[in-house]
């Protein structure tokens, strides 16, 4: 089911260690209240409405333990495709978009470690993508920010008012994010999320809402604030 008669798809990028974490097992494997972090994850678009398909990208070594252990135990049934990583991120999501059925309208880009999105957040998402093409989720940042030099000496503290904190899902249209990725791998654009090559490229992208509990699970303290949401 979708907003229209084009598919709505989802590239969960999980291919990532996360060193911060300080330990062996990749991240998205960690478990919250006995279910891994990455199968909370899935769980949420599997089970919305307007979603029609799931590319999970994984480490090459990891894709059968993703299979066994995520997919097949926990019966999702909209994952089309579990594909490998790459060097980076942006590789591993040029790789899982490349596996998007043609017909896709609109596609999110989410992290693995971001397992507390809502149906509200997703049906957002893909509603904004649907109507401005390019649209990041985030949370106005609660702190003050101060911009620092390699030395730690304070330079400025910019207006707080015009800052948000970025969270995913990032949605696009499939067309618009396939080709931005296209230049950006064959210029070798170095990013740090999925906006800022839209950006580069000169489109504009809209800023919606997201949740303060949307939080990206990447040090041991958040697994215990991951575990107290989940009571």
């Amino acid at each position: 089911m979708s907003y229209n008669t084009k598919k709505v798809s989802i590239v969960i990028p999980a291919a990532g260690m996360g060193k911060r974490m300080n330990k062996d097992i990749n991240k998205q494997y960690i478990e919250l209240k006995g279910k891994a972090i990455l199968a909370w994850t899935i769980e949420r678009f599997d089970n919305n409405k307007y979603v029609d398909e799931i590319i999970i990208v994984a480490k090459e070594d990891e894709i059968d333990f993703c299979k066994e252990n995520i997919i097949k135990k926990y019966k999702f049934k909209k994952v089309k495709d579990v594909v490998a990583g790459g060097n980076e991120r942006r590789d591993s999501v040029f790789n899982g978009l490349k596996k998007v059925s043609e017909n896709t309208g609109i596609v999110l880009i989410h992290d693995g470690a971001r397992p507390f999105v809502t149906d509200e957040i997703i049906n957002d998402a893909i509603k904004e993508a649907l109507q401005n093409n390019a649209i990041v989720v985030g949370v106005p940042v609660k702190d003050t920010i101060k911009k620092v030099k390699e030395d730690n000496t304070i330079v400025s503290t910019p207006n707080r008012k015009g800052l948000w904190a970025v969270q995913t899902p990032q949605g696009f249209s499939y067309e618009l994010i396939l080709n931005c990725y296209n230049r950006g791998i064959e210029e070798d654009i170095e990013v740090t999320d999925d906006s800022m090559l839209v950006e580069y490229y000169g489109h504009s992208v809209k800023m919606i809402i997201g949740s303060y509990k949307n939080i990206k699970i990447t040090t041991p303290e958040d697994v215990i604030i991951g575990e107290a949401f989940i009571k």
